[in-house]
């Protein structure tokens, strides 16, 4: 309990609003309160600490401050703001906090949770008339939108829907036709990056009292998670918000040339860094997206920019239609375990679910556990060993990294996509159920298949080594001995059957054919060993 934090707040329990709103993590922007536009003394705005949701899985200690922090400091400026607050303290879940808080003050009034995790822990609460829940107003789009221009059904394809919100919003056409007479400009922002332009240094943000009172309160609370805490490099109030966004402004114009490149010298290079902020609602998307049109940037960064937010509406709308992937038609195995192996690598068995009995997405049978090397052990690959520590310290990198990386190399080795997909929801502070799951299962581990995608994101040394510098740091030579160019090769001999027929993967499938006897042996031999290896927790050499 935060009794520095306690002493700012004052005790409204005496008032009694019109109504009572609960505030959940991720929907702290004002303007999504219902009744904005009233008195606030009128709204009285409930805020919950679940002990409940911390432990259900072992989050990042970054992500779990940053979450914390953002939602204390809301509750202080909404008192200021004039509205009655009531941030109670709780071990269950927050459904139940809920549902006994209405019993006391009536009706309580509550958004449509993002979070599918969340909605079904407010279901009976909702159907008792407990809780009164409203539309989420932070989306760029509806789900009208999405069924008239994508359907309800797969395949779901994103360039429909975005040629849809571009015909329809106006933003970035002229004349019913797109700004530089195409839709996306993805082509031109596949640049390598090699210092020039100077990378920006990332935004540091002051420390309050309130940010180092929840840092001491999760390293206390939850000493078994992994992760850092580092609040200096996350805003945690409104206006840090405003200073982030402000950041952004700054370095969108070089955003786009080097959307799609990576480096040790910069985690971020001109990355907004800003999805942790739009998922908790502290900036909203409809903010960045009038930054994104009004900046005075390249069409390629403004319209790069533009294509990322609409893919995270994306995301939201393919969750929520298909109850998280629950009803699609694809074939399922069961997790083993669903801590992300935090439980076998720290030795700490208590957080976190078994893996129960419920089937998850797996196109392709993938079903090794995934490597220590996923939680900083030192794998001898020097990409991955670059990431995870990024990962471990900041619990964050950008999607490149993510994708080509991280989601690449365990594609490669047959992980399984559930528990790939559970640690990236518990290491990354911008991670929640409605995105990580649609991003992991859907486009990192090609899970549902041609679902969502047309093609497996993967890839061999080659665009490792063009789009980064971590080659230049690594045992391995690029060109010489690299194991993930056979590990590349021996994924599509393992798992050709399924492409067959599918026109995007018609041309490796062609250069697979030609390699010989020797060359797939020696792929499959790399493979079992780089596997076998990682798993074992040891270090990959060249020898």
């Amino acid at each position: 309990m935060s009794s520095h934090f306690l002493s700012q707040l004052r005790d409204d329990s005496a008032l009694q609003p019109k109504r009572w709103l609960w505030v959940a993590h991720d929907q702290l922007h004002p303007q999504l309160n219902p009744w904005a536009g009233e008195s606030p003394e009128e709204t009285g705005l409930i805020f919950i600490e679940s002990r409940q949701r911390g432990n259900a899985r072992p989050y990042h200690r970054q992500k779990l401050a940053f979450l914390l922090s953002n939602l204390r400091h809301r509750a202080l400026e909404a008192q200021g703001e004039g509205h009655p607050v009531r941030y109670l303290f709780s071990d269950d879940d927050y459904g139940t906090v809920l549902a006994e808080t209405a019993k006391e003050l009536g009706s309580i009034h509550v958004l449509r949770s993002p979070e599918r995790e969340i909605r079904e822990q407010l279901k009976p609460a909702i159907g008792d008339g407990l809780l009164l829940e409203h539309e989420h107003g932070g989306w760029l789009t509806t789900r009208e939108e999405f069924i008239d221009s994508v359907g309800d059904s797969p395949p779901f394809r994103m360039d429909a829907f975005y040629r849809h919100f571009r015909k329809v919003s106006g933003i970035l056409m002229e004349d019913g036709s797109p700004e530089g007479g195409k839709y996306s400009h993805d082509g031109d922002n596949r640049q390598p990056w090699k210092g020039d332009p100077p990378a920006p240094e990332d935004p540091v943000f002051a420390v309050d009292s309130v940010d180092e009172e929840v840092t001491a309160m999760v390293l206390a609370e939850f000493p078994h998670h992994p992760g850092n805490i580092d609040l200096s490099r996350l805003p945690t109030t409104a206006d840090q918000a405003e200073e982030a966004l402000d950041f952004a402004r700054s370095v969108i114009p070089e955003f786009g040339p080097y959307e799609d490149a990576f480096s040790e010298h910069s985690r971020a290079l001109f990355h907004t860094r800003l999805a942790s902020l739009l998922h908790l609602h502290r900036v909203l998307p409809e903010e960045l997206l009038q930054v994104a049109i009004e900046t005075p940037a390249p069409l390629n960064s403004r319209e790069g920019l533009i294509r990322q937010l609409i893919w995270r509406e994306y995301m939201h709308h393919i969750h929520e239609i298909t109850d998280g992937f629950r009803t699609l038609d694809v074939p399922r195995s069961t997790a083993p375990c669903r801590d992300a192996r935090w439980g076998d690598y720290s030795g700490n068995k208590t957080i976190g679910k078994s893996g129960g009995r419920e089937r998850h997405p797996n196109r392709l049978s993938q079903k090794q556990p995934l490597p220590p090397a996923f939680w900083g052990q030192e794998s001898g690959l020097r990409c991955l060993d670059a990431t995870t520590t990024a990962v471990m310290e900041e619990g964050w990198t950008h999607h490149i990294p993510r994708l080509m990386i991280l989601g690449n190399l365990a594609s490669l080795l047959d992980i399984h996509p559930r528990e790939l997909t559970d640690w990236f929801h518990v290491a990354f502070i911008d991670a929640y159920d409605w995105v990580v799951e649609t991003n992991v299962l859907g486009m990192g581990t090609f899970a549902v298949g041609e679902s969502m995608m047309t093609k497996p994101y993967i890839s061999g040394t080659p665009y490792i080594q063009k789009m980064g510098d971590h080659c230049k740091a690594c045992s391995f030579h690029p060109k010489k001995n690299c194991p993930i160019s056979s590990l590349y090769w021996a994924y599509l001999e393992r798992h050709g059957e399924a492409f067959e027929g599918n026109v995007r993967m018609a041309m490796p499938l062609r250069t697979l054919a030609k390699r010989s006897v020797e060359q797939k042996k020696a792929d499959a031999k790399t493979f079992k060993e780089v596997l076998s290896t990682l798993q074992r927790g040891e270090i990959l050499t060249p020898d």
